[in-house]
This record gives C-alpha cells, sequence and structure tokens, in this order.
C-alpha cells in the first residue's frame, strides 16, 4: 500500500443540515440533469436522488434567473418535507453566484472561470500575474461576504482543462497547476477570513486527478488548512468503464484517507450515480474500515495477479480498480491478471482487466469515450447521443471521442481527446478536432453523421467504418 493521509483530519464545513470533515462520513452528492426553470422537473429528480440515498444535490445555475429560481426549487422541496442541501454549481457568472448565494447551502465556483475569461493571451509579467490577483480578490469578496450573512459553504472547483490563461502560462495543463489554481483562491478567502471552504480538483484522467488530489493534501497539511476534499473523476462517460474509472480514482483516494464527500459522474440518469457512490463509501469510507488487500503477487513482465475468493459483481467492478491503482503508485507494473475464486468467468474477468489498464490511462484497446454527466445546462440528449456515438464508433480502437453538453465542459474539459461534440446552445453542436473546432454550430440532429464524416475524412481508421 502507498503512504496513507490518515493524518489528515480535515476541519469541519457545515452544509445546510450536514456536516463534512471531522469524523463524520464521506458524504454522496449528485447533480440534476433538468433545467432549473422547470422547477416541476427539477423537484421531482432531487426527491428522486434523495430516496435513492444522495445526501447533497447540486443545480446548475448560468445566470441570474436561474439563481432566483433556486428559491422556488428550495420552498417546493420543504413543502415536500424534503430539506437535503442545495448546492449551486456556477460557472463565467459572479453576479448568479451572488444571488443564489442567499437561497442554498453551498456555492461551487470555478477558479479557471469565476473571473478569469480566455483572451488568447500566452505570457504575463510579474506585476501583470498580481493585478489579475488582486482584481480576482476584489470580484470575490461580495460571494463571500453573502456567503458568510447567509451561513452558505464555497466549494473551489478546479477542473483539468477549464484553467485559467495565467494559470497554465506558470504551470502548464499540470495537477501542478490545478492545485495552484485552488489555493489561489484559498488564500483570497482566507485574507477575507472565509473558512467554510471545500475543495476539488477533478480529471477525466485518472492519474491526472490522483496525482493532483496527493499533492492538494501533502500542501493542505503542510499549510495546517484542512479544508473538506469533494472528490470525482469528471466526464468518467458510462457503463461499466465509467465505474471503473470513478473507483480507481474516489476509491483509492478514501483508501488513502483523503476524501470527505463524492459523487460519481455517469452520463446516465443521475440516480444510477447513487448505488456507485453508497458502494464506495461502504468499501473504503473513512471511519467505516478498509477492504483487506488481496493477496498480491507480481510475475514476468511486470504483471500483478490480484486474488479475491470470490466477492459479488458490484464489488468486482471496484475492488481490482482500486487495488490496481493503490499498487501502480508503490510498484512499475504494467499489467494485472484477476482471480475471483470458485467464481471466475475468464471472459468476464479478461474484459475487467482491459478496462482497468484502459481507465488507468496504461493500454487502449478501444475507443475512449469522454462525456459529461449532463445537467440544466445541456439543450440535447446527451445520454441518447453518447450510446448512438459509441455504437457508431466503439470499434475505433486507439480513438478518444469526447461528447460534452454545454461549452463549460468543453472544449477544454475534453482533455485531450481527438475529437469532440460540444453543445453550443439550444439545438447546436460544434464538431472539434483536437482543439479545434472545425464545424461549427451545426443542427444536434446532423451532429452525429456529421462526426463520422468528420472522421473519416481525416482519415482515422476511415477504413473500419461501414461504408
Amino acid at each position: 500500500m502507498p503512504s496513507t493521509f490518515n493524518q489528515f483530519n480535515s476541519q469541519e464545513v457545515r452544509v445546510g443540515n450536514l456536516v463534512l470533515g471531522g469524523k463524520h462520513p464521506v458524504r454522496i452528492q449528485s447533480m440534476v440533469n433538468t433545467n432549473t426553470l422547470d422547477a416541476q422537473a427539477t423537484v421531482k429528480q432531487v426527491l428522486q436522488l434523495a430516496r435513492a440515498g444522495c445526501e447533497m444535490v447540486r443545480i446548475t445555475a448560468p445566470g441570474v434567473r436561474e439563481a432566483e429560481h433556486l428559491a422556488v426549487i428550495k420552498n417546493e422541496l420543504h413543502i415536500k418535507g424534503c430539506r437535503i442541501p442545495l448546492i449551486a454549481d456556477i460557472h463565467f457568472n459572479p453576479k448568479a453566484a451572488e444571488v443564489a448565494a442567499r437561497f442554498v447551502a453551498k456555492v461551487r465556483i470555478n477558479p479557471g472561470n469565476y473571473v478569469d475569461r480566455r483572451r488568447g493571451k500566452t505570457a504575463y509579467t510579474e506585476k501583470e500575474y498580481d493585478r489579475e490577483m488582486e482584481r480576482i480578490a476584489e470580484r470575490l469578496y461580495p460571494l463571500l461576504r453573502i456567503c458568510r450573512e447567509n451561513g452558505t459553504a464555497v466549494r473551489i472547483g478546479t477542473n483539468h482543462g477549464s484553467l485559467s490563461e495565467r494559470i497554465l502560462f506558470r504551470y502548464g495543463n499540470t495537477a501542478e497547476g490545478m492545485v495552484e489554481s485552488a489555493m489561489e483562491f484559498v488564500q483570497i478567502c482566507q485574507d477575507f477570513g472565509f473558512r467554510q471552504l471545500v475543495l476539488s480538483l477533478k480529471s477525466s484522467r485518472v492519474a491526472v486527478m490522483l496525482e493532483a488530489n496527493r499533492l492538494l493534501a501533502e500542501r493542505l497539511i503542510q499549510s495546517g488548512n484542512y479544508f473538506p476534499l469533494h472528490l470525482g473523476v469528471t466526464e468518467a462517460g458510462s457503463g461499466e468503464e465509467a465505474r471503473i474509472k470513478s473507483a480507481a480514482g474516489i476509491g483509492s483516494l478514501l483508501a488513502m484517507g483523503i476524501g470527505d464527500t463524492i459523487r460519481v459522474s455517469l452520463a446516465e440518469d443521475p440516480v444510477a450515480e447513487i448505488p456507485v457512490a453508497r458502494k464506495l463509501v461502504e468499501l473504503y469510507g473513512k471511519k467505516q474500515g478498509i477492504v483487506t488487500a488481496p493477496v498480491v503477487r507480481t510475475g514476468k513482465g511486470r504483471t500483478a495477479v490480484l486474488k479475491y475468493p470470490g466477492i459479488p459483481d458490484e464489488e468486482l467492478l471496484i475492488r481490482p480498480a482500486v487495488d490496481f491503482a493503490l499498487l501502480l503508485q508503490e510498484k512499475k507494473v504494467r499489467d494485472l491478471q484477476i482471480d475471483n475464486g470458485p467464481v471466475s468467468d475468464e471472459n468476464r474477468l479478461e474484459g475487467l482487466r482491459k478496462n482497468i489498464l484502459q481507465a488507468l490511462g496504461l493500454r487502449r484497446f478501444k475507443t475512449e469515450f469522454i462525456a459529461c454527466p449532463s445537467c440544466g445546462r445541456t439543450r440535447f440528449d446527451l445520454m441518447e447521443t453518447l450510446e448512438t456515438v459509441k455504437q457508431r464508433t466503439s470499434h475505433l480502437k486507439g480513438l478518444s471521442i469526447a461528447v460534452m453538453g454545454c461549452i463549460v465542459n468543453g472544449p477544454g474539459e475534453m482533455a485531450g481527446a481527438d475529437y469532440g461534440y460540444v453543445g453550443m446552445g439550444p439545438g447546436k453542436v460544434t464538431l472539434y478536432k483536437g482543439e479545434k473546432a472545425v464545424v461549427k454550430n451545426i443542427a444536434a440532429d446532423q451532429a452525429v453523421e456529421a462526426l463520422i464524416d468528420l472522421i473519416r475524412k481525416e482519415g482515422d481508421r476511415a477504413e473500419d467504418f461501414d461504408v
């Protein structure tokens, strides 16, 4: 086992009627994919999530109108006897954050786009860098003041792929850059005297997510600031591959003693996220005890063999991914085998092996799909679109394709995908080749065929498509 972070006993932060951190259990959260202005649909989905075991629910507030409507949603939930803490998800719009902070238990802001805007600037002098920090502080203080007056917590949520130009100039698109981006905002909050903070560093790349969170935990321990940490592998996609990605990232950090709240991001019905999250907390959540590691040996060709006594399938999707992710941090292994005792199914275990290796970025056996879990910003059926794209392209070994619901999650969040399908507004999609937009604002009902045509045109495995 790698070094643990048992000394990371986070401070307590109240979020509505819950407390994060300290000796409290790891809390489970999710995000609705309804239109925030549709109170009836949003309330219905929040109630479904609550019944499934979700403990906090995030709702997007892209503008002031949606932020104001959070009060309506909260009131309707209270009428129905549900007081689950609500979290406002904010990107690009400080005013929406300031409005939402009066109604919700927590506000999530992204340091990469809360104040900073992409202007194509590639270099900063020390004076320019410092002035930008002063400008961010001036813009952030009004939110902190409102949060303090209303008992509202703040999540500083940094995503790999949406780092500001300042951070990219100084640190590059790296795990270190993610940490510095979050810590800049932490320092501003501390200078203001505000400490009701939760931090998160997310990536669709498991290895980046693991590195960033370990660096952040070390940094917080050094500084004596034990803020609670929110864990998640963002844009994990759907199906077994997404569950394995989430397990490898979230589960291994929980096993090391890092993490106070988690969200398993699936491009599926949000309720489907909860059983996976509950199992992760059951197996690895703090104060719950850690699952005994399997018998592990390493063989020729740096192969790890993980041996289990016959665990059920819901654990088989989680434990080998976690155990191998932990093993990678202390041994130079490149392959694995899985033995599940008397219930071993060799075909099943081989498929699991391949998915784990691909999830951790060690091998590529098939197309990799990166997909956001959808939310109220999405203006097309993301789940149906993702499945259609999978059906048409899953045979293209070596390619990565991102399906993103809106401009917030793409193109930056695509994390270097070969191709991207990004929602740009109601019924409109832009297609990317790498980071370059090559087909702009086409109708959503034509976009999948246009994506296939683009892949053919670019020559990426075009011979593998049916003619």
